[in-house]
């Protein structure tokens, strides 16, 4: 819905609104809502990047997370520094798995101030015997006195600071096999202590003591249902029972444990992060939920700026190679796997950060459409080579810059391969067998590839592009530090004035430099990208895909 219309969830909605207003809110409105688990500050700021209007802390997820047992083994205290993480990372209301209250009535209420005072919105306290026992563990697991617990309720919200902090009590006796008759009863004595919602659970399967109790219960609070067994069961049908809010209890700690098996495993029978790196989040993202881009704007404010990194995508040529495919779009708009080869290019650069992403463009520049860019024309495409291109792509200012032809597809991971060199110019080559190359750019490096892990010695640079044969191919990217740019463009200059930059590729401008005795850092690369430049060229790169 329009953020401007004031709907549950939107930003108008909640603008200004405390975290535990908006939880309340969410409890008592008409509409169902859901909670999603969280058991760490980066999780939460995930459940918000996905659209959740508010986080369970799980007392499950974070004692897995910390490696020890859901038996009140994580202390209140704990549970506290963990919290303090989750709602400074989120800016949505949190209910956190209170599991027992850590003891009795005076446990509870001091637990209750310190969440108040850190803006956690409500707790979960569920009626069983301290220190507790997962519910899904055991059978017929004791129950605590109901005017005990009763109590407990009572004292937490006699202790709350704000009025709308959420005091959640959870009916366990559906869990200890006592029937809908006893959870009704502790159910409406927990509300006349003042309980602000009741959350209703069963380890069974199917949900008919769950709908049964609902039925009965005529929503006299808002009740919380947590299907974790009964989750064939349709949403609606709970949503038809009159639920107010679900909960999704372990679901992010449990996907991270099958991710991290899955890599695990893979780098352990593969000894190599060749195949795991597309797979996993990129360091950017990494950095982006940490919140780095915030401290480069205050960088920006504080210290002294320093220049973004940008991309230019050479791609003005046609692509005669490729037939009537390129008689009305240039090549790099030529779709593999449902994608353009440009398109796939600037997901790569903006996963890695990059959002100045410049395309020179040519041949039917108009047909060049992919969302991010900036499209530079070079008029003289037809009578003009890549050095011409790249010349206009840099323009007069120098900045940190990845330069890449618009023909070739790679894995995202190549772009940080570039990092690790000290060099202000750096290329990726690939060291495959001569009859394996596509001959466009083959170099000569100052130390050959070699399979040997143990031989270790000079960084290899580049000598010079030749006609053939060389130590490599070069697969058409590269990156120059904002001074590297510099000289890229004080070269282009130069070859501009002789008369011979029209004439130029890319090769022959990175030659000139090194032969003038610029140090061209190279990376070798083996396989995991393709260069377009046929119809064949085109099957293996949707086939590498």
């Amino acid at each position: 819905m329009d953020a401007n219309t004031g709907a549950p969830g939107s930003h108008a909605a909640t603008a200004g609104v405390s975290k535990f207003t908006r939880l309340r809110r969410l409890l008592a409105r008409p509409e169902l809502a859901f909670l999603m688990e969280a058991h760490s500050g980066l999780s939460a700021k995930i459940v918000e990047e996905a659209g959740f209007e508010g986080i369970w802390a799980s007392g499950l997820s974070m004692s897995a997370s910390l490696g020890v047992r859901d038996n009140n083994e994580l202390s209140w205290t704990q549970v506290l520094d963990m919290l303090e993480y989750m709602s400074d990372a989120s800016s949505l209301p949190i209910l956190v798995d209170g599991d027992t209250g850590y003891g009795n009535f005076n446990n509870f209420r001091r637990f209750v101030g310190k969440l108040c005072a850190r803006g956690i919105a409500g707790v979960c306290i569920e009626d069983k015997i301290f220190p507790k026992t997962n519910s899904f563990l055991g059978e017929n697991q004791p129950l605590a006195d109901i005017e005990e617990f009763c109590g407990k309720i009572k004292a937490g919200k006699d202790t709350q600071s704000h009025p709308d902090f959420q005091v959640v009590a959870r009916v366990e006796a559906l869990i200890a096999g006592r029937g809908v008759d006893e959870a009704l009863k502790r159910a409406h004595a927990y509300a006349d202590a003042g309980a602000d919602a009741i959350v209703i659970h069963s380890k069974k399967s199917s949900a008919d003591e769950i709908l049964d109790f609902c039925r009965q219960w005529e929503n006299r609070v808002p009740v919380v249902l947590i299907p974790t067994k009964y989750y064939r069961t349709p949403t609606e049908r709970l949503r038809e029972a009159g639920a107010s809010m679900i909960i999704w209890a372990n679901h992010n700690l449990r996907s991270s444990i099958k991710a991290m098996r899955e890599t695990c495993a893979t780098l352990r029978e593969q000894e190599t992060l060749l195949e795991v790196e597309s797979d996993v989040a990129p360091l950017g993202d990494v950095f982006s939920l940490a919140g780095a881009q915030e401290l480069e704007e205050a960088e920006k404010r504080y210290l002294a700026a320093s220049s973004p990194t940008r991309a230019v995508i050479l791609a003005a040529t046609r692509g005669e190679g490729l037939g009537d495919l390129t008689a009305e779009q240039p090549k790099c708009m030529l779709p593999v796997r449902g994608k353009s080869l440009l398109g796939r290019q600037v997901d790569a650069l903006k996963r890695h950060g990059v959002e100045d992403i410049s395309v020179v463009v040519g041949y039917r520049g108009d047909a060049v459409d992919v969302a991010g860019i900036s499209k530079i024309d070079n008029p003289d495409y037809q009578t003009t080579g890549e050095a011409r291109s790249l010349a206009l792509g840099l323009g007069p200012d120098a900045a940190d810059t990845i330069v890449s032809y618009g023909d070739i597809l790679y894995r995202p991971f190549f772009l940080a391969l570039m990092e690790d060199r000290e060099e202000d110019i750096v290329l990726l080559v690939d060291p495959r067998a001569e009859e394996t190359r596509s001959g466009r750019d083959a170099v000569a490096c100052s130390v050959p590839f070699s399979d040997d892990p143990g031989i270790e010695g000079d960084a290899p640079r580049l000598t010079g592009f030749v006609a053939g044969g060389g130590d490599g191919e070069w697969v058409g990217l590269l990156r120059a530090s904002a001074a590297g740019a510099a000289r890229l463009q004080e070269t282009l200059r130069g070859m501009d004035e002789s008369g011979e930059l029209d004439a130029a590729d890319l090769g022959r401008v990175l030659t000139v430099m090194a032969k003038k005795g610029e140090t061209i850092g190279v990376v070798y690369v083996r396989g995991f990208w393709r260069n377009v430049n046929d119809l064949m060229d085109l099957a293996q790169a949707r086939d590498a895909v």
